[in-house]
């Protein structure tokens, strides 16, 4: 641990938004605003509720589940959605599912897709490195194959369920995935139809040509991409691990399993994202991996339909094709 009370970080140019604290602690100088759940209906004007439930409280991990409004209605056929488990952004150290920016997106999703939305509070990095994302994703499953909530048994096709995941949640996305594809017969009735990574979060030692080109993005910087990975990787390791880098040794050997499961993976980026090569070069691996593969590339910045929400409804079309037209 430094001396400092600052984390060391690869260039000055990057302000930090976490700083090492003398006693060992961290505190984040990003203050998002939170959002709480609204799950009745009578006082809620929007037209989607939602809920927090929890998934394991000794790690104080839990869920908020986005309902369609009209699902309640006793008039309403509505029954038996689709379920989308969202894990969010935040280079693994930032945000929570409570997070305005998170709440107001899946809650837009919820009611754009007309599915049941899940998003996964899990813990995050520094205090606990990955795997520790991955492991609460994949609890998080489990709870929802097992839950009594009524909103999952009621209204949700748990045989029609998709991982979705916007930057680091992408990431997380992609390994529940992995895992998942080796517990089937656990997480029944939870089937995993397809991933959805939205401008996943991946990284390597050696740069590539877009990180080189937009070093100093206003989004994600290259030395605050540096940080984040030094963060959240197991101690010891770089950025070439599996958890960082799925293109060293060009894959995971999983791969037989996520053609047997017969699991879809939708691939989105944009091309001001300092990510986008990585991205590319990720879903023509998957191609060529046999993995049924979308891949759809754009114009904006890394994470642009969270921070413009007026552009994510074109990525809610591509969505809506990806689940019930491929």
């Amino acid at each position: 641990m430094p001396e400092s009370n600052t984390v060391q970080i690869p260039s000055s140019d990057y302000q930090p938004q976490i700083v090492c604290n003398p006693d060992g602690t961290y505190t984040r100088l990003l203050q998002v605003p939170t959002v709480p759940a609204s799950p009745d209906p009578n006082q809620s004007t929007s037209s989607v509720v939602s809920k927090d439930i929890p998934i394991n409280p000794s790690k104080q991990t839990w869920l908020r589940i986005y309902l369609p409004r009209r699902a309640l209605d006793s008039s309403s056929t509505a029954h038996n959605l689709p379920l989308i488990v969202y894990y969010h952004g935040g280079g693994f150290i930032l945000l929570s599912a409570a997070s305005c920016v998170t709440h107001d997106f899946c809650l837009l999703m919820s009611e754009q897709l007309d599915a049941v939305v899940i998003s996964v509070d899990y813990r995050l990095a520094p205090e606990h490195r990955l795997p520790a994302a991955y492991e609460d994703a994949i609890e998080a499953l489990h709870c929802i194959s097992t839950s009594e909530e009524d909103w999952l048994r009621k209204f949700t096709d748990l045989s029609s369920c998709f991982l979705m995941g916007t930057s680091a949640g992408g990431n997380i996305a992609y390994h529940a995935g992995l895992r998942a594809c080796e517990q089937v017969e656990e997480l029944e009735p939870l089937k995993i139809k397809g991933l959805i990574l939205h401008h996943p979060y991946f990284g390597g030692l050696e740069r590539t040509g877009s990180e080189l080109k937009m070093v100093k993005d206003p989004i994600l910087p290259l030395s605050g991409n540096d940080l984040m990975w030094e963060l959240s990787l197991p101690v010891g390791a770089d950025r070439d691990h599996e958890y960082s880098n799925p293109m060293a040794g060009r894959g995971s050997n999983m791969f037989e399993d996520v053609r047997a499961n017969g699991l879809r993976i939708l691939v989105t980026g944009c091309h001001g994202d300092p990510l986008i090569d990585r991205q590319v070069e990720f879903a023509n691996m998957l191609e060529e991996k046999g993995v049924r593969t979308v891949a759809h590339f754009g114009e904006g910045c890394h994470s642009v339909e969270l921070i413009e929400m007026s552009k994510a409804d074109s990525l809610f079309v591509v969505i809506k094709d990806f689940m019930f037209c491929f």
